[in-house]
């Protein structure tokens, strides 16, 4: 079991079961310990599981300042994800929702005909997908479970777009400006921040997320796997031993890498009746991995490199300044309310730390803890939210010492209200039984189906001591809509509980959706009523 504890749980606080706290009306609610919810969400509460836990619940009408139900509403919880609700917000502010990373490649040399003599220099811009997830229409793609959690989270699926296209749009654009031969190097220019020391470590060049996709598939008994993988570079390669065994036997696949991650190994089993699975393989040198990545893309387009496509980057090409080199091509990103939209919806992890760096360089600053300040001045002087409602050490809310009290999540929420972006915002947030990490709860016989919009999260670990799953936190924070369309603040969160396996992780993070269906249709309830004495 330790093993198990130790290699499965962790994916839960990245995939979009981050803690969570949230909600409330801008002014202050008392923290009632005695609130009467009902006995069906007291049933939930008192289920096997949480006896020595603590449940916060903070329900609100933003329009009146009516408080429903408040508990523990000014205490701190542990926020897990929905840290990103105060990241994302301030950089959504920021940056701007139309914000567009504009990543150039930059021609330092000569130009002889179609020849360049000198380097072709692709200056990263913390563009977070690089064109990777970008549909037809613009948006960005997503999936349930994201792929970055394919590797400890059961049901992990690809997006179909083709990880790679931003990087062949730039080579097709270099060919188009007339450039068939490089006569030098292609160098990746990372000097735009430097990276922190965060988890995952946000870095200036992202393609893929900085990971391989490996997707194992079914074949008949006895016999080896299918093995499909993406994005293809150099010198990157996979082997497969994993066999498939009988319909109905174990599905159990494990990922190995050499240290600098170019050697990728599967072994285990998948039975023949299971779905394709997915794993990852994270990239160890992104800057490496990109600069080979776009050699190659240059020549599927028809321009010959003539330096070495894989080694390390050639950094020490870098010009000091780009004064007079010509712009060759550039790649353009979807507006930065799509990447807010994927960071909500999946609990993107490295987006919401790739964040705070997004915002220090918006100011002109290379360190990335700069964003904290900036993310303090929009909670002060913007969202007008006192900031010691929260302790916060990263974009994600990963980290042991982060805090936030349901109190300051819902001034953070009522606040979006009052702005043009209150829907895009609301409808950037997974919705209960529809889409993002609520996907999966509340899919039949539900009321609250599509009326609740909320960041979840959930934080657990190891207990060593008792053999057992430490499940430190799971919450939900967002926004009730009651049938006839309006809108109230809500925070559930459960501190404390304890899980005796993965079943248990996905009961405690149903009951709390539940909560939160249960309130939905409370508030529901209790609208229809004056309504009916006004008919009567």
């Amino acid at each position: 079991m330790r093993r198990t504890i130790r290699s499965r749980l962790l994916a839960w606080a990245a995939a979009g079961a981050t803690l969570a706290a949230v909600t409330g009306a801008a002014s202050a609610p008392a923290a009632a310990h005695d609130d009467d919810l009902g006995p069906a969400i007291e049933a939930v509460m008192h289920k096997p599981g949480y006896e020595h836990a603590q449940w916060g619940v903070l329900e609100t009408d933003p329009a009146t300042g009516q408080v429903f139900h408040s508990r523990f509403a000014d205490q701190f919880f542990v926020p897990g994800s929905t840290a990103k609700l105060v990241t994302i917000s301030g950089a959504w502010h920021t940056l701007g929702p139309d914000h567009r990373f504009t990543t150039p490649v930059l021609a330092t040399g000569t130009r002889s005909g179609s020849t360049l003599d000198g380097n072709l220099a692709l200056v990263a811009q913390g563009d977070l997908t690089m064109g990777g997830r970008t549909r037809p229409d613009g948006t960005v793609d997503y999936t349930p479970i994201d792929h970055t959690s394919a590797n400890d989270l059961p049901g992990a699926t690809l997006t179909p777009e083709d990880p790679l296209a931003g990087l062949d749009m730039i080579a097709q654009q270099v060919r188009d400006a007339g450039i068939t031969r490089v006569d030098g190097d292609v160098v990746v220019d990372a000097r735009l921040f430097t990276p922190p020391a965060l988890d995952p470590q946000p870095v200036p060049l992202i393609i893929n997320d900085n990971v391989i996709d490996l997707l194992t598939t079914a074949t008949a008994p006895g016999q080896n796997a299918q093995l499909t993988w993406r994005p293809q570079v150099a010198p990157y390669q996979v082997t497969s031993t994993v066999r498939t065994v009988a319909a109905g036997g174990p599905t159990d696949i494990q990922v190995s890498a050499s240290p600098d991650g170019t050697r990728i190994a599967l072994s285990g089993t998948i039975a023949a009746d299971a779905q394709p699975v997915l794993r990852i393989s994270h990239v160890q040198d992104p800057n490496a991995f990109g600069r080979t990545a776009l050699i190659e893309a240059l020549a599927r387009a028809g321009v010959t490199v003539t330096a070495d496509p894989t080694g390390p980057n050639p950094d020490g090409k870098l010009p000091a300044s780009y004064e007079g080199d010509p712009r060759v091509a550039a790649y353009v990103s979807p507006v930065y309310s799509q990447y807010a939209k994927l960071i909500l919806k999946v609990s993107h992890n490295l987006g919401a730390n790739l964040a705070l760096c997004n915002m220090a360089v918006s100011r002109g600053s290379k360190d990335c803890t700069d964003g904290f300040a900036i993310e303090r001045a929009f909670l002060t002087d913007v969202a007008h939210v006192d900031p010691t409602q929260f302790q916060l050490s990263d974009g994600r809310g990963g980290v042991a010492a982060d805090r936030a009290t349901p109190i300051g999540l819902d001034q953070i929420l009522a606040y979006w209200l009052h702005t043009p972006d209150a829907d895009a915002f609301r409808h950037a947030l997974p919705i209960l039984g529809v889409d993002g990490s609520l996907a999966i709860s509340c899919t039949t016989d539900c009321p609250a189906k599509g009326k609740v919009f909320a960041k979840p999260g959930t934080i657990i670990g190891p207990d060593e001591l008792n053999q057992r799953i430490a499940y430190n936190a799971e919450t939900l924070a967002g926004y009730l809509e009651t049938d006839d369309g309006c809108l109230h603040l809500f925070f559930v969160g459960v501190n404390g509980a304890s899980a005796t396996g993965i079943d248990d992780v996905i009961r405690i993070f149903d009951d709390v959706n539940q909560v939160a269906a249960l309130l939905q249709e409370q508030a529901s309830a209790a609208r229809r009523v004056p309504e009916a004495k006004k008919a009567s």
